[in-house]
């Protein structure tokens, strides 16, 4: 019998910057494939994820699991850099973490795992867009990784995966998806670099109560049926592919609990509009135009900055 290929292995090097570890809650949870068949089996046919450093998951800790870090980004594999949580520029030290017990930078040492990486991910929309930690009044500096990459010059590919946190599928078949068929282009990605296949529709356009926006019928309380736009939902200007794809193994999702959506997929969340439960004026926005006859008329991303009327 001929020889089976040898299994290609692509290191990747999770760091967590500001945030709340949802977003590995999140992945730690995806059902099909598991974590575990992710980074155990092969990911892809002849592939296989090494998760070299995760702080949470990990068993080594301190200077063993950094210089375990350090490692892999001075090898010559080349690895996947996944970050979780914003960059925070302002207090960025972390304490006796580094060789020799010397402190390491935070946003030093991700600008330069983002330079060698094959790619960046950056699960979550604190890490993609800056997210609860980026709002005001912001003292630790807290930036996205797309603004620190463009600060440093840093043109090494870069996916934004939003939301607060993501579904699992969202990073599990983008990873997938990047080792079978390679990085994807710009015409894959909309103009905050999301996959369109994950975000390429609004969650508006797919709500099982959608026929209640259309026909007029709006909620003005919580647990009452009807469109919950007057309560606050974001639906109108978020893109995610939520109301097909649902949470927990498709048991559930934020309007089938009865809670409007919050928008968490999106650059300006959490400060889209006057607040999570208060009803956005659709003039204001710059995704939502108001047509003659004053229906909402989404204006969709278009490839890296321009903008195509939907």
């Amino acid at each position: 019998m001929p020889d089976k290929p040898a299994t290609q292995e692509y290191p990747a090097i999770w760091l967590q910057g500001a945030g709340c570890s949802g977003c590995s809650v999140s992945v730690l949870n995806a059902v099909s494939p598991t974590i575990g068949q992710l980074i155990l089996d092969e990911a892809a046919p002849g592939k296989h994820v090494s998760l070299r450093f995760h702080p949470t998951v990990m068993a080594a800790t301190g200077r063993l699991a950094v210089e375990i870090m350090l490692g892999t980004e001075a090898g010559d594999e080349p690895f996947l850099l996944v970050l979780e949580g914003s960059v925070p520029t302002t207090i960025s030290e972390i304490a006796g973490s580094g060789p020799d017990g010397k402190e390491l930078d935070f946003t030093e040492h991700f600008v330069e795992l983002a330079k060698k990486a094959m790619a960046v991910v950056a699960i979550g929309d604190c890490a993609a867009f800056g997210g609860i930690p980026a709002s005001g009044p912001n003292l630790a500096g807290c930036k996205s990784a797309r603004e620190v990459m463009a600060e440093h010059g840093i043109a090494t590919p870069l996916i934004n995966l939003g939301g607060c946190p993501p579904h699992p599928d969202w990073f599990m078949q983008t990873v997938a998806t990047v080792l079978l068929y390679g990085l994807p282009d710009a015409s894959a990605l909309d103009a905050d670099l999301r996959p369109k296949w994950f975000y390429g529709a609004l969650i508006h356009e797919h709500c099982p109560r959608r026929p209640d926006f259309d026909a007029g019928k709006f909620a003005t309380a919580f647990g009452e049926p009807g469109c919950m736009y007057e309560l606050g939902c974001k639906g109108p200007y978020t893109y995610a592919d939520c109301p097909r794809r649902k949470f927990n193994g498709g048991v559930n999702w934020c309007i089938d609990a009865g809670s409007p959506c919050h928008g968490c997929a999106e650059t300006e969340f959490p400060n889209l509009g006057p607040g999570l439960y208060r009803k956005i004026d659709a003039g204001s926005l710059p995704r939502i135009e108001l047509t003659a006859d004053g229906t909402l008329a989404p204006v969709v991303p278009g490839p890296y900055g321009s903008t195509e009327g939907a």
